[in-house]
């Protein structure tokens, strides 16, 4: 009887110990567990730029047919409007959708009632090439943004590139001092920076390598690091600091530049990623012709 009872116990704490550690493994998956990929509609030519408003409803862009979308938290579909050919997008503390316009290879700032003001036309009365997706500094306001070289056919100026380089550029809060914030890539795209304001990722994509930065208080970037090596054509990041690339699907980093996720999109192409939905725990992804979207365990801000 004794023995049984030993044997018993043992079973039961090794039990303990196996569930104990599945609870904890699924707790800390990022994917919500029987989570699968929904495709929400694919009534598109390509997907780019997706944000999400306040409350929590996702803008994205149909590039070639020139029009910004909107998935609602409601899951319903509508059209915002045409602005410029938008490419990545972002919504700053007032509520207004900034955009990548690259028809004149602009930033634009729009209001929900589709009014539109134009930020950035120019560095030293040059066109840009062609800004590609924008942070905004969540207390500054200060707003980086990358400028790829990308020959759009829809273009009617000359296709030659203005600028020297392609470059990263930092809006300053005023939103009227632009200045170069680093020089030393060859074709930035994927952008994105950290909830405290104090980092920010730029994904060199031309190169296949992603860098990490520290942010300084007048805005400059220093201390350049390596963090993946990967280049990503749109970002987003979680509350628990793990930042997610995009192209061949989703691929997700922890903070340390660790791959912890690659999560398989059925499409050619994946363009961009970024959280909404009423809880910010939705991942929604443009992808091709589609939208998708997978319920997470971690949450946007």
């Amino acid at each position: 009887m004794k023995k049984f009872i030993i044997i018993f116990c043992v079973f039961c704490s090794i039990f303990f110990v196996l569930f104990s550690f599945t609870n904890t493994q699924k707790d800390k998956s990022i994917i919500a567990t029987g989570a699968k990929i929904e495709k929400l509609s694919g009534s598109f030519s390509f997907t780019e730029g997706p944000a999400a408003d306040k409350k929590g409803n996702v803008y994205f862009t149909d590039q070639p047919n020139d029009r910004i979308m909107i998935w609602s938290v409601d899951g319903k579909l509508s059209e915002f409007g045409s602005y410029g050919r938008a490419n990545g997008t972002y919504f700053d503390r007032d509520g207004r959708l900034l955009t990548c316009s690259d028809m004149d290879n602009e930033i634009w700032s729009v209001g929900m009632d589709g009014s539109y003001t134009v930020l950035v036309a120019n560095y030293n009365g040059k066109k840009l090439n062609g800004p590609n997706d924008l942070w905004i500094h969540p207390k500054t306001g200060g707003i980086y943004f990358t400028d790829p070289f990308y020959i759009r056919e829809y273009w009617t100026r000359s296709s030659d590139m203005e600028q020297e380089g392609q470059y990263v550029y930092y809006l300053k809060p005023d939103r009227k001092s632009i200045v170069i914030a680093d020089t030393n890539l060859k074709g930035p795209n994927g952008i994105i920076g950290t909830p405290d304001g104090k980092q920010l990722y730029v994904s060199d994509f031309a190169d296949k390598l992603t860098y990490v930065y520290d942010i300084r208080p007048d805005g400059s970037l220093d201390n350049r690091k390596l963090f993946a090596r990967m280049g990503s054509d749109g970002m987003t990041i979680d509350n628990r600091g793990n930042v997610y690339f995009t192209g061949d699907g989703v691929t997700v980093f922890n903070s340390k530049g660790e791959q912890i996720e690659h999560i398989p999109i059925d499409a050619k192409w994946t363009a961009n990623v970024c959280f909404g939905g009423k809880d910010m725990k939705t991942l929604f992804i443009t992808a091709s012709e589609y939208l998708y979207s997978l319920r997470m365990n971690v949450r946007g801000y």
